[in-house]
């Protein structure tokens, strides 16, 4: 039986006055069993509700109340689906999630391909797994946009690189979605020799065609770790490889936004890194609509910085303050190129840009570095210098937690490196950080001021007092 379990119970609401708890289930609202979140948002829309519980104790009992049409219930469940995340069944030449270490913690292994995820947290799902009920449901639903991973718009090769024939029923399932009036914003895991070139240039053109139901589509290099298995020999693209991705790519940009306005076609930033090439301005990316698939972060945190440079004024260092900044291979040379930027006596800052020895050299992005390798390089680091303070980026850090991908904690980090240890979240609060060290800020506070948005990056929520 398919359970909504509640984790939070927010006060003041409707569950609240119910005496609805942690740990308590939602069996059914008027009658209808609950798949996830989407059935249950939809069931309690009627005004008059019978309402299935489920206790923790295993008991059952029914609230029947009546509410306004927009009311919500006011609880926090465990899990976004009731009846068990839809798992991927693929075995793509380039699976990320396959390459993962084996020990590190149960989520990360998770491969799901499940379109309810899709639709609520834009996770890209390749559709394979999906029959005709499930887009009835997205129709009944109108569950809109979703996030579609292509590769390629070539079947035959399709089903070559996920290794199912159903991938070659990509086009039937876009029609169907389109018929539905679904939009849905797609990806390209680019793989050298494989779906690059004249390849890539197909499916282009092709999903271009699919306009105004396509969205966007964003272009990002296969990543290989040391813990791949697969005998598939893949290749990682070079600064040669990526110089002629970039170059190839921007023709179709620049078409589009000749005739349309928008470029609609993204490279992840890797791309632009590992070619040495200038990030996009922000008008490049049309709103950051894959902002959370790593396509225009790092123009996002250069404009955080350069805002911040703007509005924060810099706090007066009575002493000479040493700070290190930890940061990913790849990010490296804007972080250089940054932190000269700031010009305050007594105030020395350094980047470390650590080697990632736990899924392998190849990866340099700064949100797959691990404690321990960040504890391993501060240390190495500190037989030549002291600091009196760490920031690493809060993209290795789990959301609304202190645990590194390793489960090391921060506060662990803090303790065998024996300096102090914050996580900046952008470009603003980065700079704030070191250039007000010394003043006092908790990091409640700091939590407060930015909230997360898919589609603009960071947020301002309140200004901070004596800016």
């Amino acid at each position: 039986m398919s359970l909504g379990k509640i984790l939070r119970v927010a006060k003041d609401s409707i569950a609240y006055e119910l005496g609805l708890k942690s740990g308590d289930s939602i069996v059914s609202v008027n009658g209808q069993k609950l798949k996830d979140i989407i059935d249950m948002s939809f069931a309690f829309a009627e005004e008059d509700i019978d309402l299935l519980i489920q206790h923790s104790d295993g008991t059952q009992e029914m609230y029947s109340f009546s509410k306004d049409y927009d009311d919500e219930l006011g609880v926090e469940f465990e899990a976004a689906v009731f009846d068990g995340i839809r798992s991927c069944a693929n075995h793509c030449y380039f699976c990320f999630v396959d390459q993962v270490p084996p020990n590190m913690r149960d989520s990360l292994h998770i491969k799901d391909d499940d379109y309810r995820l899709s639709f609520l947290y834009g996770n890209f799902i390749t559709m394979t797994n999906m029959g005709k009920a499930d887009f009835d449901r997205i129709r009944k639903y109108h569950l809109s946009p979703l996030y579609v991973s292509v590769h390629t718009m070539n079947m035959e090769l399709r089903k070559q690189m996920l290794r199912t024939p159903l991938a070659g029923n990509l086009i039937e399932q876009l029609e169907s979605l389109e018929k539905s009036d679904i939009e849905y914003h797609t990806q390209i895991v680019l793989c050298p020799g494989l779906n690059d070139g004249d390849d890539l240039d197909n499916t282009i053109q092709k999903l271009l065609e699919r306009r105004p139901y396509l969205q966007s589509l964003a272009i990002v290099p296969v990543g290989l770790t040391r813990f791949r298995t697969d005998c598939y020999p893949l290749q990682l693209f070079d600064k040669e490889r990526a110089q002629k991705v970039v170059a190839q790519v921007k023709k179709w940009q620049d078409k589009n936004r000749e005739e349309t306005g928008e470029t609609l076609i993204y490279l992840s930033d890797e791309f632009y890194l590992l070619a040495g090439e200038d990030i996009p301005p922000a008008e490049y990316y049309d709103g950051f609509p894959q902002l959370d698939n790593g396509i225009g972060l790092t123009r996002n945190f250069i404009d955080e910085w350069t805002e911040a440079e703007k509005e924060i004024m810099p706090a007066a260092f009575d002493k000479t303050v040493k700070l290190l900044v930890v940061s990913g291979k790849a990010i490296e040379p804007i972080f250089e190129k940054l932190i000269k930027s700031i010009n305050i006596p007594q105030l020395d800052v350094q980047i470390l840009a650590v080697e990632n020895q736990y899924y392998g050299t190849s990866v340099d992005v700064s949100g797959l570095l691990t404690g321990v390798d960040i504890k391993n390089a501060v240390c190495a680091i500190k037989e030549t210098a002291d600091f009196d303070g760490v920031i690493i980026p809060s993209s290795a850090v789990r959301a609304g937690d202190d645990i590194l991908l390793d489960d090391m904690t921060v506060s662990e980090l803090e303790k065998q490196i024996s300096i102090p240890v914050k996580s900046a979240l952008g470009g603003r609060d980065l700079y704030k950080m070191l250039t007000n060290w010394c003043t006092e800020t908790k990091s409640e506070e700091r939590e407060k001021l930015y909230t997360w948005q898919s589609n603009a990056g960071y947020t301002k929520l309140k200004e901070e007092e004596n800016e």
